[in-house]
């Protein structure tokens, strides 16, 4: 089976973000950069998948040489091939994706997997976008997988319970919390992983349409107030409750 994985690299989920100096963008420098959390889920159902149906994983990644880091951790985790779609500078979602689809479709890959959303942006459309400029189905947000013979079964959560989803291949697969526990890369796939050999695409020139007027910080929140103690306190909280926050009737 020639499955395919898209992963991204982005800031740590624990760093502290602070924007640049005219707020355009995030400061990115002593950031630290890891691969994005439900792409390691991603890259771990990848993964399984080949090893129960046989076949390898080829993982492909968009973005600038700094990118490319994103493909060595997917290649210590156990990934066999890697594919860089090199692009310098800001390029918005369907520029991404068309740029994806574009090695894609030549690959004759039966699974395509990814995060269900990014980290940094949390935008969930490039999984669906792929698929469609594919023209192939696509199941989002899947936290249980089955892969049989040129069909697959994919559970999802929904609103107040669970939703059973099967598709024939080829198929994208955007991956949920859940999904799997990822696999820690070993000493000797961290070594491997610097010396495997990784395609370079240069991605066509095409202008965004979306560009990124500013940035600002969340407005800070207001200091709390003190009504009192006890049961006497209760009045003067509900009537705050609802004359200045407006949470309630």
């Amino acid at each position: 089976m020639n499955i395919a994985v898209l992963v991204k690299l982005v800031p740590d989920t624990a760093a502290q973000i602070r924007l640049n100096s005219d707020h355009s963008w995030i400061e990115t420098r002593d950031l630290n950069w890891v691969l994005s959390p439900y792409d390691e889920y991603a890259a771990e159902e990848a993964l399984k998948t080949a090893e129960a149906q046989g076949g390898e994983v080829t993982a492909i990644t968009y973005g600038s040489d700094a990118s490319a880091e994103a493909l060595r951790k997917a290649l210590a985790m156990g990934a066999h091939k890697a594919v860089h779609v090199k692009k310098d500078g800001f390029t918005d979602l369907l520029g991404t994706a068309n740029a994806l689809a574009n090695v894609l479709k030549d690959g004759g890959f039966d699974l395509i997997f990814a995060g269900y959303k990014a980290t940094d942006d949390d935008c969930a459309a490039i999984g669906q976008m792929v698929a469609t400029l594919l023209d192939i189905p696509c199941i989002t947000e899947v936290n249980k997988l089955e892969v049989g013979d040129g069909t697959l079964t994919a559970n999802r959560e929904i609103e107040g319970g669970h939703e059973v989803v099967e598709a024939p291949l080829p198929c994208v697969i955007t991956a949920q919390k859940g999904l799997n526990e990822p696999r820690y890369p070993s000493l000797k796939g961290i070594m491997m992983a610097k010396k495997k050999p990784i395609d370079v695409v240069e991605a066509d020139d095409v202008a965004p349409r979306v560009e990124t007027v500013s940035m600002g910080y969340p407005p800070e929140r207001p200091a709390g107030k003190i009504v009192g103690e006890g049961v006497e306190a209760v009045p003067e909280l509900v009537r705050l409750l609802r004359e200045e926050a407006r949470v309630i009737d």
